[in-house]
This record gives structure tokens, sequence and C-alpha cells, in this order.
């Protein structure tokens, strides 16, 4: 994995981690970034050095989600069993979802599988096997909706 690769892997799982912050706490998204750039992205926590993000795409994909949500929300629903709701999925599953979403609305410049694989690989920092199958197949139809 190039350099690029790496730091970008490290931006979405980051940006993962912020959405989260954002539902939970409420922080509002310019402190959010503000303290993400400053102490938590390549930084060292715990005897644990971080791969340093890139900045720029890691704020796309947070204001991004922030930004379209609504409409990112309406595509994940959409997907979701019958009588599933965004409620009943776990807060974690739901950035991802989101984040995922979002990257494939919006960034066109990343390749589709590229997307999904790089999320499920994230949904593996969080869950089993059966929760990143979800991902993938969840992320996988919203594909075929929005990327012709």
């Amino acid at each position: 994995m190039n350099e690029r690769s790496k730091s970008r892997s490290a931006a979405r799982l980051a940006a993962v981690q912020a959405l989260y912050q954002i539902e939970m706490e409420g922080t509002p998204l310019a402190s959010l970034l503000h303290e993400f750039h400053q102490h938590r992205l390549g930084a060292t926590i715990e005897d644990v050095t971080y791969t340093q993000a890139e900045e720029a795409f890691f704020d796309d994909i947070v204001a991004g989600v922030g930004k379209r949500r609504d409409e990112i929300d309406g595509l994940i629903v959409a997907r979701l069993s019958t009588g599933w709701s965004l409620d009943r999925l776990d807060k974690p599953m739901r950035q991802i979802l989101r984040a995922g979403v979002y990257e494939l609305l919006a960034r066109k410049d990343v390749a589709t599988g590229t997307v999904i694989s790089e999320y499920v690989d994230v949904a593996h920092a969080f869950y089993d096997k059966r929760e990143t199958g979800f991902v993938n197949g969840l992320l996988d139809a919203v594909a075929k909706d929005v990327r012709k």
C-alpha cells in the first residue's frame, strides 16, 4: 500500500471516529476538525502512533456527511431490510455507512471497489464478520443506485 493509500485509510477511520463524536457529544464541526488536526491525526496516543491522515480528505468526508446527511440517510434507509430503521443500527455502524455513502456520492475520483473495501476494513476495527458483510452489501447496493 502506498503512502497516499495509507493516509486515506487513516483519514477514513478518523472520519468515522469524528462523526461518532459529533453524534455523541454534538461537537461543533469547526472545533472538531481543529481538535483532530492538532491532536489526533498522526499523533501518538498511549504509545500508539497513528498514521498521518490526509487532512483535506478527512475534512471533506466529515463536512460532507454533515452537509448531505438527509440525502445519505435516505439512501441507507432505502437499502435496509423491512422493519429496520437507521436508529436500530448502532452508532459506529451508522457513521461507517454514512462516510461510505458520502464517498460513493461525492468522491467520483475514488473507485467504487476501493470505497467499499476501505469501509469494510474500517468496520473490522469495530465488528465481526457478519457486520462487515453487512457494510459490504449495503455499500454495494447504494453504489448501484448512485454510480452508473
